[in-house]
């Protein structure tokens, strides 16, 4: 929210010839962190209680540091919450735990129906929970416990001591995640199904990796997105990337783009104001909500279709790469608040530095761009993404962990025997949407799409501007809760 993210890699572009694993990498639920352009990221006023909880450094070796402690943050509120009630559960993604709380309102807007207490547990690594303080990123040393599987062991240890302490051991637990964190829900509900009777996983890609889809379905997704509003929307953004690549070979060429995209200093490459572009259009295309947000960046409703209005209202004589700038800037600008962009000068505002970690061990997305893309054609190389993980933290990327851990081969086939009590909620708007499960697996693992849905937009909090489809959905997933508790309390 779910994120979610995106799934962050920091990648020097070769702009003439793209390498595969130099693509940005967009995962769910974050902000691409070298791209985040606030210095400082105001933290907003949220109704929970902040607690710390004393964490096993590592749940899997019994060697004398896997006893190490650190104090992971966790968020409470207990406003409608009873004794035996049920316990919602926000498994954390890659960043601040608060970033999440601020943009899962939905689990605020059900608490009172189900006199629930709400949880947000921060993921290991992000926020305030670095289990080496100020050291917990030096090295492979400290970053091989940041991984997914450590991530659900703590959530696992946190939901039962809490229990315990509240002296409500019956309370049943529904985990809710978006983006990564819904994989981790969706996970958690397969792993420890005697602590989580049921996981509501909301824009999950948890066939993102391996062969499990076409590569290529990311970037085709947000092509898909801008076509669908407007062809020559598409095919101005398609063609911009020529006239920035033909640029790089001009004399000045620097100072000319640094003029055209507003710059606040002087440009030292042409590959940043790609990336810039680049990711204006992908995050868009994921918080294509159809009310006013800033998850991302403030944003209108529909932000593709203002975009590509912008780049049909130029008159044709302007160059694509000037339309896809005046497109772009209503990412970045939408409030009229910046006077220039610090488009070289970027600060990581939510705390998502870990992630560069993860992607180069176990979350190994291999993405391309097919001809059929708005984005410039390329393939995955996985020897020169390997080396520049060796080069940065003396590690190999394990392209297969994540489907060996939790599966994702015949799918349909081995969940329908196994698992139970799941939602999959995806829209077909968020390009994420084609790495989620899409259909129904069985009667209580559940696929809920929506056609105009975007990333994780039924977490957000209910707004009298909602469509009928929004509100429906959330009242779907409401009632399939529902189904789980009653039955859960009917065993007790």
């Amino acid at each position: 929210m779910a994120p979610c993210l995106s799934f962050f890699f920091l990648f020097l572009f070769a702009f003439s010839a793209i390498p595969a694993n130099s693509l940005p990498t967009f995962f769910p639920g974050a902000a691409y962190q070298s791209l985040i352009k606030q210095a400082k990221i105001s933290k907003p006023k949220l109704p929970f209680k902040t607690h710390y909880f004393p964490q096993t450094l590592d749940h899997f070796t019994f060697q004398p540091k896997s006893s190490k402690l650190f104090y992971q943050k966790y968020l409470i509120n207990s406003d409608y919450w009873r004794k035996g009630a049920p316990i919602f559960v926000y498994t954390g993604n890659e960043g601040n735990i608060e970033w999440f709380a601020a943009n899962t309102g939905f689990m605020l807007d059900i608490a009172p129906k189900f006199k629930a207490l709400l949880v947000f547990i921060e993921h290991r690594f992000y926020g305030k929970s670095m289990p080496f303080g100020k050291d917990s990123y030096q090295s492979a040393k400290t970053l091989g416990y940041l991984n997914s599987q450590q991530a659900l062991a703590d959530f696992a240890v946190l939901i039962t001591s809490l229990k315990q302490n509240l002296s409500s051991e019956a309370s049943p637990i529904v985990v809710f995640g978006g983006s990564y964190g819904g994989m981790l829900a969706a996970w958690f509900r397969l792993k420890y199904p005697h602590i989580a009777i049921g996981a509501l996983a909301s824009s999950a890609p948890i066939l993102q990796f391996d062969k499990l889809i076409p590569w290529s379905s990311f970037y085709d997704a947000v092509s898909q997105d801008f076509k669908d509003v407007s062809l020559n929307c598409y095919q101005v953004i398609k063609g911009s990337w020529a006239e920035l690549e033909a640029m790089s070979t001009q004399k000045q060429a620097l100072a000319e783009l640094s003029k055209t995209f507003r710059t606040c200093k002087s440009l030292h490459s042409t590959a940043s104001a790609r990336d810039w572009l680049w990711t204006a259009f992908v995050y868009t295309a994921m918080v294509n909500y159809p009310t006013k947000a800033d998850f991302m960046k403030p944003l209108p409703a529909y932000p593709v279709q203002k975009m590509c209005k912008i780049i049909d209202k130029i008159p044709s004589g302007a160059t694509k790469l000037s339309r896809a700038f005046a497109a772009a800037s209503l990412y970045y600008n939408y409030s009229r608040s910046e006077n220039c962009f610090k488009i070289e000068h970027e600060v990581d505002g939510h705390g998502l530095h870990g992630w560069d970690w993860q992607i180069c061990t176990e979350m190994v997305m291999p993405m391309t761009c097919s001809k059929e893309s708005m984005f410039p054609p390329s393939g995955f190389d996985y020897e020169e993404f390997a080396e520049q993980c060796q080069m940065k933290y003396g590690v190999s990327p394990r392209p297969h962990w994540i489907t060996t851990e939790f599966g994702g081969e015949r799918i349909q086939k081995v969940l329908k025997r196994f698992g139970s009590n799941i939602i999959f909620s995806n829209g077909m708007q968020d390009p994420w949407s084609r790495g989620g499960v899409l259909k129904n697996i069985s009667s209580s693992i559940i696929a809920l799409v929506t056609e105009k849905g975007a990333h994780h937009v039924d977490f957000r909090s209910a707004t009298k501007r909602d469509p009928k489809w929004l509100i429906q959905l959330r009242k779907q997933e409401v009632e399939i809760i529902q189904k789980w508790l009653n039955e859960y309390y009917a065993d007790l």
